[in-house]
């Protein structure tokens, strides 16, 4: 399979955050089948839950891989166990160690029970949006509703960290 573009997301909100969001960016570049080709700023941005949480160190990673979707989001779990995430029984938004979600793989359009690309809620979410901007190919517009990707406007709740991931 020829190499394609995709985008992850990264996400750290327990321990050491940005130690976590850097093994991640290893990890993915050093696996099999993947090439980080570029890496966003750090931000910042307070936690989306039911309950209170520590604050999140937020990133996005434009990669190319020649794995398929499922083998790439079997890696990115992978990652996250290997970092000590641990997912709740109940499915509740918990705080964790890693996050590692597909955005968007080459202009794919797919919905299975657990992978959905584009990402569901990327549209809905500046702290994803934002780091997005800075790595996006110039152009890249999302597979289904065409909105541009390479720019967007600032937000108050997502705040520039000083660290590269």
């Amino acid at each position: 399979m020829p190499p394609v573009s995709a985008y992850l997301a990264l996400g750290s909100n327990l321990g050491d955050r940005l130690a976590f969001l850097r093994a991640a960016v290893r990890a993915v570049d050093d696996a099999p089948g993947t090439r980080v080709n570029g890496k966003s700023p750090v931000f910042e941005t307070d936690a989306v839950a039911s309950g209170p949480q520590p604050a999140y160190l937020n990133a996005v990673l434009r990669i190319e891989t020649t794995l398929s979707p499922q083998a790439l989001l079997n890696l990115c779990l992978g990652i996250e166990r290997s970092l000590g995430r641990e997912r709740p029984a109940d499915g509740s938004k918990a705080p964790r160690t890693i996050d590692i979600d597909i955005l968007l793989y080459s202009d794919l359009v797919l919905d299975q029970p657990h992978l959905a690309i584009p990402h569901p809620a990327l549209l809905l979410r500046p702290f994803v949006l934002i780091p997005l901007a800075t790595v996006a190919a110039p152009g890249l517009l999302h597979p289904q509703t065409r909105v541009a990707l390479d720019a967007c406007g600032g937000d108050l709740t997502v705040r520039p960290f000083s660290a590269a991931p």
